[in-house]
């Protein structure tokens, strides 16, 4: 008797382990997405960004590796399907930016924020353009600082080696 109680334990402590990882994300498909981009729980302003230590990414990611046709790592220019660059189209943008976060299987590599062209507002991160027009191509471009790269503080994070190897790997990389 004593026998089954602690098996039945210990299968009990098993199964709680087991559903433990799978809400944490322990053993989902998801840590294995490779590169992509997600906005912030919360939708924490740009300038919010840098005096938090922890920022909680979405469910979802607004560009996925599957989203993306090539990364060019000379000119930062992302080309994506049709249905990644009208979400990224739609997006609502601020003028004073939408924070964004760069990561390789859920893991943060750096943040920027998606900016509108249109804003009088400067910017020393990693930027990207909300396109104005749904129009071909389809690219996006992370640049430095806005309006200009003379507002860039900080080191090129773009080419982390992490991000590389992900999208190497993923046979979407251009050099």
């Amino acid at each position: 008797m004593e026998m089954v109680i602690r098996r039945s334990a210990a299968g009990l402590i098993a199964l709680l382990l087991t559903g433990i990882c799978l809400t944490a994300g322990c053993l989902t498909a998801s840590n294995n997405e490779g590169f992509a981009i997600y906005l912030t729980v919360g939708d924490v302003p740009p300038s919010k960004m840098p005096a938090l230590s922890h920022i909680e990414i979405a469910e979802a990611p607004v560009i996925s590796t599957d989203d993306i046709i090539s990364y060019n790592s000379k000119t930062y220019e992302i080309e994506l399907t049709e249905k990644a660059f009208k979400r990224v189209y739609q997006l609502e943008v601020p003028i004073q930016g939408r924070s964004f976060v760069v990561c390789v299987n859920r893991k943060p590599i750096y943040w920027g924020a998606f900016w509108t062209p249109i804003s009088s507002i400067y910017f020393e991160g990693v930027t990207m353009y909300k396109p104005l027009v749904d129009e071909e191509p389809h690219v996006v471009t992370l640049e430095l600082g806005y309006p200009s790269l003379a507002f860039y503080e900080g080191e090129d994070p773009r080419n982390n080696p992490e991000i590389l190897k992900s999208l190497e790997q993923a046979g979407k990389l251009i050099n």
